[in-house]
């Protein structure tokens, strides 16, 4: 439940705190006060979409904070932690959860969540769990077949929640598996003409079966042999210059006589002796260079025009591989991995005799969930329909009659019903769809009679109705100020109202009160008891807070509201 609210520079709202507890609060106001600025605050610490239009003239950012009371060890808690913050534990099994929002007049916003900075969608993912709101848009919300089909769903409980989360299942399976027959049949053209493609590549590819780094060894191969005679010049001069058959002296003999003459000396100094092995060991050096160039030169004899012409012929092969597949690289990868492709597409005949199979056995097991679901929602709305008239029988609607009808609709994700609430609002009338032959009065009651009857099967911890009571007066303000004192023995109810008759059923009286400079209004509330309630009462019933017959009546319907408790 919510424990406490703070509204600052929100609308007309300069800074209220709102204590609000267990039980049933009524929030009362004059026209242009703010009531539904309480609301609208509560919607943004539920995550709904944040309007920098809300934020109080000449404020730089409006702010929201609320204290609720969860369960310590439920999901709101767990999901809390997830996001990274805490609940603070207050004994019993229950702890406090601190949520905030605030939007800046530039329209930049931020939630907290657990005393952490949190994205809003943690706030309305932790708002299915912790508020109900109902405004008058939730009373034209009634009128669509979707939210009538939700709250026969929401009555029914486990039968109709396990069936549908069946019917679900299959029906993604069936839109999955239809997918996949309509990419292949819609494609097939193109599949088919993928296969041929990419049977000619691999064929192409593996008459060639280029290596890695083929081109770039190809291209030096290339370039020596288009260079052949300026090497072996190069080459046999060097050969010559280390080691030749002439007589010309050549690095090896010079270096033989160097090392010769050092050790004929080396006896007298062991010095020179070192170097003399250093002589010789460059003149070994010579002659393995001599020898290393020799070869080069055979090798450059061997090579001749034919071996250039098939290695410029392999290049251009590999080149025109490579324009193709944008890389030498990526045409080996392609061999490596287009097999297993082209037995894919080669593979579409089948596997659409295969999906086909499987589309009809999927649908044959959607048509059974579609009617177990079919079947569960119309035992639940018989009694709904039945409960829903006792409940308006309390709400000075005595003869009416609710009948919920399911019939067969289109197919969608929730099944594959039409779901209707009929009202016949006294005897001799026919049942109407409440879409059509309710009036707003009516629809408020048949809204707050189907929320009365589904908490009994589905609780839900908080109740929030924006003037539930429009568009009535009178005996039926008080049945559902008497009905909304009883949804609240079991969950906490807020309602903002209107209507004395409602607010005398309320334990817990808060005034939105409006205040003035003359070019600022600022609001502000306050819990109302005793002669400051029975005033608020009166000026609700005749727009007089001083007048004796007001407060008279005013008392009147405290007794009751009091004597109901």
């Amino acid at each position: 439940m919510i424990e406490q609210m703070r509204l600052r520079d929100l609308g007309v709202i300069a800074d209220a705190t709102l204590p609000i507890g267990p039980g049933f609060t009524a929030i009362t106001g004059e026209t242009g006060a703010g009531k539904t600025m309480v609301v609208t605050g509560l919607g943004l610490l539920l995550g709904q979409r944040a309007d920098s239009g809300a934020v109080r003239s000449g404020a730089a950012q409006a702010s929201v904070e609320g204290v609720w009371i969860v369960p310590d060890d439920g999901r709101v808690a767990e999901r809390v932690r997830e996001a990274g913050g805490d609940v603070e534990p207050v004994g019993a099994g229950r702890a406090e959860l601190y949520l905030g929002r605030t939007i800046s007049a530039e329209g930049r916003g931020r939630a907290t969540v657990g005393g952490r900075t949190a994205p809003a969608g943690v706030l309305a993912d932790l708002a299915d769990d912790l508020v109900v709101v109902h405004g008058q848009s939730d009373q034209l919300r009634l009128r669509s077949g979707a939210a009538q089909r939700d709250a026969l769903d929401r009555f029914a409980g486990a039968p109709v929640a396990d069936a549908l989360d069946e019917y679900r299942s299959a029906f993604a399976r069936v839109r999955e598996i239809a997918a996949e027959l309509e990419r292949l049949t819609a494609h097939r053209d193109e599949r088919s003409r993928e296969a041929e493609e990419l049977r000619t590549a691999l064929a192409e590819i593996e008459m060639l079966e280029p290596q890695p780094d083929e081109d770039l060894d190809l291209a030096r191969r290339a370039e020596r042999l288009a260079n052949v005679e300026e090497l072996r010049w190069a080459a046999a001069t060097a050969h010559d210059a280390l080691a030749n058959d002439d007589d010309r002296p050549d690095a090896s003999s010079l270096l033989s006589e160097a090392r010769r003459s050092l050790e004929r000396s080396s006896s007298s100094d062991p010095r020179l002796a070192a170097l003399a092995d250093q002589v010789g060991e460059l003149g070994y050096r010579a002659a393995d260079l001599a020898a290393e160039l020799g070869g080069y030169v055979a090798d450059l004899d061997e090579a001749g025009p034919q071996e250039l012409a098939a290695v410029e012929e392999r290049r251009a092969a590999l080149g025109a591989l490579i324009r193709r597949h944008g890389s030498l690289a990526a045409a080996i990868d392609l061999q490596q991995t287009g097999s297993a492709r082209l037995l894919e597409l080669d593979d579409d005949g089948d596997r659409v005799e295969r999906l086909a199979m499987e589309h009809a056995a999927a649908a044959s097991a959607l048509d059974d969930a579609a009617a177990r679901l079919t079947r569960a929602r119309g035992e639940a709305a018989s009694r709904l329909g039945s409960a829903v008239t006792e409940e308006l029988r309390h709400l000075a609607l005595p003869d009416a009659r609710v009948q919920v009808a399911v019939e067969p609709g289109a197919e969608s994700a929730s099944g594959r019903d039409d779901v209707t609430i009929l009202l016949a609002p006294h005897p001799g009338a026919d049942p109407r769809p409440v879409a059509r032959g309710a009036s707003g009065g009516e629809l408020s009651r048949v809204m707050l009679a189907i929320e009365v009857v589904i908490a009994s099967t589905d609780p839900v911890p908080t109740f929030v109705f924006d003037e539930v009571d429009a568009g009535i007066g009178g005996a039926a303000a008080i049945e559902v100020g008497r009905r909304l004192a009883q949804l609240a023995r079991s969950s906490q109810v807020i309602a903002v109202t209107h209507l004395a008759q409602v607010a005398a059923f309320a334990g817990n009286h808060l005034s939105v009160v409006k205040s003035g400079d003359g070019s600022v209004t600022a609001s502000s509330v306050r819990r109302l008891d005793g002669a400051e309630r029975e005033a608020e009462m009166a000026r609700l019933l005749s727009g007089l807070a001083d007048s004796d017959t007001a407060l008279e009546h005013a008392r009147e319907l405290l007794s009751l509201g009091a004597a109901t408790a």
